[in-house]
């Protein structure tokens, strides 16, 4: 369901001269959250989206949802900005955040470890991402991702 919901809302987004940092979907009974991060392509902490930008994507993707029908429950729509904690879901999200500290949680344990918190160091044209953890580089593939975010101090 994600990525289905990711194909076509990410085109809506981008459409307005947004980039859909992630999304996410929670399902409960009663009905469901669906939660869009969004930005502005470049911006900072400082200079990120407006209640406006994020009024004027809720409405946009508001339609589109009614029209494909894509999530078959009752659902509540939410949009906002990634915020402090920002989630790297592309590759070029963990770029942009080189020289920040940020957790990282792998899709299949490596060391009976899933989970690692550290300073972003570098990241390698084939997608290597090098971490410091407590002192030492961790090298984790970026396919090994399941989820990441920045991690402020």
């Amino acid at each position: 369901m994600r990525d289905a919901l990711l194909g076509l809302l990410e085109p809506e987004v981008e459409g307005l001269g947004l980039e859909l940092v992630e999304l996410e979907f929670a399902a409960h009974r009663g009905g469901g959250l669906l939660r869009l991060y969004i930005d502005r392509p470049g911006s900072t902490i400082e200079t990120g989206v407006t209640v406006e930008e994020c009024e004027t994507v809720s409405r946009h993707v508001s339609a589109l949802l009614d029209e494909k029908d894509p999530v078959r429950s009752a659902y509540t729509l939410e949009v906002s900005s990634p915020g402090w904690d920002r989630p790297l879901r592309l590759l070029r999200h963990f770029e942009a955040a080189v020289g920040e500290r940020i957790k990282v949680e792998l899709a299949v344990p490596r060391n009976g470890r899933r989970r690692y918190t550290g300073r972003l160091e570098a990241v390698d044209d084939t997608g290597r991402l090098r971490l410091n953890v407590d002192g030492a580089d961790v090298e984790v593939g970026f396919a090994e991702v399941a989820k990441a975010r920045v991690a402020p101090e």
